[in-house]
């Protein structure tokens, strides 16, 4: 039976509250607070704006849902890695590990740092995204030195043990809730907004066909949404997992859902769409002609203390997954190497830390599209292996999945293959940088960790 696999040492003790409040916790970050601007220009109409919002929360829900029933099957550390490998091999749970520590978690440390620099930048304006050096598709400048910096510093904090770090992620957590509940609040309650705003129209940006930069923008959707797998990495410790983890990733998300539909509705009803074209700190533009810029500048810096939350629970988690599929000879050696002193992967930390500062060199437009595009290929395989284990005997199926099958599948990859293919179509240099990630991934694997096949017994004449 497919959940046979489960390890049997830990104990179910985490309730729908606390798993509700991983996923609602793992979801919240760069993309909301930068996201925005760009779809004003992409797609220039307040509605679609709000819209495409919420179809990228009915696709995150569809999949979430999905993951569920692969979670409770598959109750173990690894989430994608262990569905990919029991379904298609392990090159593929590789292949997931790979894409992770790049797309997972490198280049959205790398997002989120940058994204930390620009809300500084209210405060400090050297550290504009704008004051830049372009050497090809490299960018250095004042915000990079500012992104990587943080990345060095979090990173060598990891280093010494995860009880500080995780009684700092706590902190910097509460902190961004109160943060984004304040500016909620007090947006709706006092700042100086203009409803008709919602009736004003941008000139697009974007000379593509609406449709096809509909399913692209989506791409930055799939980013800020990214997180709604959350609970399937402690499935094994749900109590009731058949119950509890459909409701905590259905529950997660449309709470998410909410949060970002509110959020943008105060974006909006600050700042008509024409000026919010193209701006990465949609949040600090917003605070500023709600309230001026006196508030503007502390909740500037307090949105920029919330992306160190997230920075911090990325460099934290990543170098610890590629720690576990280390120690199933699933990634290199070195990763599941653990200090004697510190007790920490210490070499799993590094190599996260020192892809992420590369990655700050990416432009923040084109490093989000990266990701978005990655994440969704990795998401449509894991939905498909669902195909492959319902034809297995033993396999525990969820009502919610079941209802009117294959709907919900075939919806998410559906959607998957449209944003993929939108994708290719209008940024095929950052599509082809992504597909050569996982050609470059599956030759590693091939040539240095595959088991090598037992070499064959000479015949006796």
């Amino acid at each position: 039976m497919a959940s046979s696999t489960a390890t049997k040492g830990l104990l179910r003790q985490i309730g729908l509250l606390s798993a509700t409040a991983l996923v609602f916790s793992n979801m919240i970050g760069t993309g909301i607070f930068t996201t925005t601007g760009f779809l004003a220009g992409d797609l220039g109409d307040p509605a679609l704006v709000m819209a495409i919002w919420g179809v990228g929360a009915l696709i995150a829900l569809a999949g979430a849902l999905c993951y569920s029933e692969l979670g409770v099957n598959f109750p173990s550390s690894g989430g994608e890695y262990v569905y990919l490998t029991e379904a298609y091999g392990p090159t593929w749970g590789f292949m997931d590990g790979w894409v992770s520590f790049f797309a997972g978690f490198s280049a959205p440390a790398a997002l989120a740092a940058l994204a930390f620099s620009e809300y500084l930048s209210y405060v400090f304006p050297a550290l504009k995204s704008t004051n830049t050096t372009s050497i090809g598709p490299i960018e250095a400048g004042p915000a990079h030195l500012t992104a990587s910096a943080l990345i060095v510093a979090l990173t060598i904090l990891n280093f010494f043990g995860i009880k500080f770090v995780s009684g700092v992620q706590n902190v910097l957590s509460g902190l961004k809730l109160a943060v984004l509940a304040g500016f909620l609040i007090l947006g709706f309650a006092a700042g100086k907004g203009d409803w008709s705003n919602f009736s004003q129209h941008a000139v697009r940006t974007s000379a593509a066909p609406l449709w096809e930069q509909f399913a692209t923008s989506l791409i930055f959707i799939f980013v800020a949404y990214s997180g709604w797998n959350a609970a399937t990495y402690v499935a094994e410790e749900l109590q009731q997992p058949e119950k509890t983890l459909p409701k905590a990733l259905t529950l997660g998300t449309v709470l998410v859902a909410i949060l970002y539909a509110l959020l943008n509705l105060l974006y909006i009803y600050a700042t008509p769409l024409e000026h919010m074209k193209g701006v990465l700190r949609v949040g600090s533009q917003a605070s500023e002609r709600l309230f001026g810029a006196d508030v503007a500048s502390l909740f500037s810096v307090l949105m920029a203390a919330s992306l160190v939350a997230f920075v911090n629970a990325l460099v934290t988690i990543g170098p610890r997954v590629y720690y576990a599929m280390a120690k199933n000879r699933a990634f290199f050696p070195a990763a599941a190497k653990i200090h004697e002193k510190w007790r920490t992967p210490v070499a799993s930390i590094a190599m996260q830390g020192v892809c992420a500062v590369f990655m700050c060199l990416t432009p923040f437009r084109d490093l989000m599209f990266y990701v978005g595009f990655l994440l969704n290929v990795f998401a449509a395989l894991a939905v498909s292996s669902l195909f492959v284990f319902r034809k297995r005997p033993g396999w525990h199926t969820l009502p919610v999945v079941s209802f009117a099958w294959p709907l919900l599948p075939v919806f998410f990859l559906v959607c998957c293959v449209w944003v993929a293919v939108s994708g290719i179509m209008l940024r095929p240099s950052v599509s082809l940088t992504a597909f050569a990630t996982v050609v470059l991934g599956a030759a590693v694997y091939k040539m240095f960790l595959a088991p090598k096949p037992a070499p064959a017994l000479e015949s006796k004449a």
